[in-house]
């Protein structure tokens, strides 16, 4: 039996349930800050722009980092990887929960991202590498379930915890890391995947299309944590209970999860592209219409209903745009992932940095949507240019 058909009969999901563990520790990482940066910027003694920029040193980090260390570690096993990873990420947390200064803290937000980035782009490597063409769109959506889930439960749990110390959620991170790291040594099977160098790293960087897709990632992270990072700003003033935003929290991680449910499995029955641009669309005019109504009223009903919408395009994106990226480039899946978690880790950075740069200069935290539009409608413009260019669309399904 060959080794492709000897992994369409072995499959199973439930090795990679530890992989989702792993990505539910980094999911409330990466959102729950968005919720405390009020207490950490008093507790730090900073302004909540230089809070913010925690979530900017992380992305960048992991943006440049990725690649980097991807090739690095090419030739480990990956399971030992994948271990070595979360056990840095673990690590970078406890050194945030622990600081007593900024520095200490940013020290510490670098040393998780170091471990975040290689463990996104080994996860989603070995996910890609284990799983039939057939059902990579469901596989992907339920490790990426993981991320999203900690969005609904994780974060709101950690704002909730946070309400007495924002401290408490990054131990939380390490703990939900730790069940994660000892599942994976006891239940993932191992895995070698072929080595790679840094030029075979970038160079697909060198073709248009590629990098026109990656780019796009970028884009809607951008527009995302233009946002994304400040709700607090944005929703405070209506919802001053700290209970209401974590309440407002989870029906964003709901929305979420439910926004990657449905496109991972419509990106396996219709063309991926053609997902992603409905998505795109729904994203512009939610923050279009979002930045209207907002400057009519207050940021009470209309403000939660385009945080929720938001929430169900964000989580919509991943799946659809990683199985274009595996189409563009059948021969080298685990490069491109590691490609496609820079460009998700920059678009997070420059989002973060975006906005804090827009409020610094005396923007209201509401012109931030207006921000995000610009972002999201030379994205949606970008994204179209590369499909039209690009595969036909049966490619993008395949």
């Amino acid at each position: 039996m060959s080794a492709t058909s000897a992994v369409e009969t072995e499959f199973s999901y439930k090795p990679l349930a530890w992989l989702a563990v792993a990505t539910f520790s980094m999911g409330i990482d990466g959102y729950v800050l968005t919720g405390l940066l009020p207490h950490i910027a008093a507790d730090l003694h900073v302004s909540v722009a230089a809070a913010g920029q925690l979530m900017s040193a992380f992305a960048l980090t992991a943006a440049f980092a990725g690649p980097v260390l991807g090739t690095a570690t090419s030739r480990w096993e990956r399971r030992t990887t994948i271990a070595v990873a979360l056990a840095v990420f673990i690590l970078g947390n406890l050194v945030v929960g622990l600081a007593t200064t900024y520095a200490m803290a940013f020290a510490g937000r670098v040393l998780a991202a170091l471990g975040a980035c290689l463990l996104n782009a080994a996860v989603s490597g070995y996910v890609i590498a284990v799983t039939p063409v057939r059902h990579r769109g469901k596989a992907l959506s339920f490790v990426l379930g993981g991320l999203l889930t900690a969005t609904a439960l994780g974060v709101p749990l950690g704002l909730l915890i946070g309400q007495s110390s924002w401290r408490y959620p990054m131990i939380l991170v390490a703990a939900m890391g730790t069940i994660a790291l000892v599942g994976i040594l006891r239940g993932l099977p191992r895995r070698q995947l072929p080595a790679g160098r840094l030029r075979d790293q970038l160079r697909p960087l060198g073709r248009p299309r590629l990098l026109g897709a990656l780019l796009v990632t970028t884009g809607i992270l951008t527009g995302s944590f233009t946002c994304f990072t400040y709700a607090v700003l944005i929703l405070g003033p209506a919802f001053p209970a700290g209970w209401m935003i974590v309440a407002i929290m989870f029906g964003y991680g709901v929305a979420s999860a439910l926004g990657n449910g449905i496109t991972g499995r419509l990106a396996d029955r219709f063309p991926a592209p053609r997902v992603l641009t409905v998505v795109l669309v729904v994203l512009l005019l939610n923050s279009i219409l979002g930045f209207g109504a907002l400057m009519l009223t207050s940021a009470g009903i209309a403000g939660v209903l385009w945080f929720f919408l938001q929430g169900i395009g964000n989580g919509g994106a991943a799946v659809p745009q990683q199985v274009r990226l595996a189409a563009l480039a059948p021969d080298s899946p685990a490069i491109v992932m590691a490609l496609n978690g820079s460009a998700i880790s920059l678009g997070s950075a420059l989002g973060s940095a975006l906005g804090g740069i827009a409020l610094t200069a005396g923007a209201a935290p509401n012109d931030l949507l207006g921000l995000a539009a610009v972002v999201l409608l030379a994205t949606l413009v970008l994204h179209l240019l590369v499909t039209r260019h690009g595969q036909p669309d049966s490619a993008g399904r395949r």
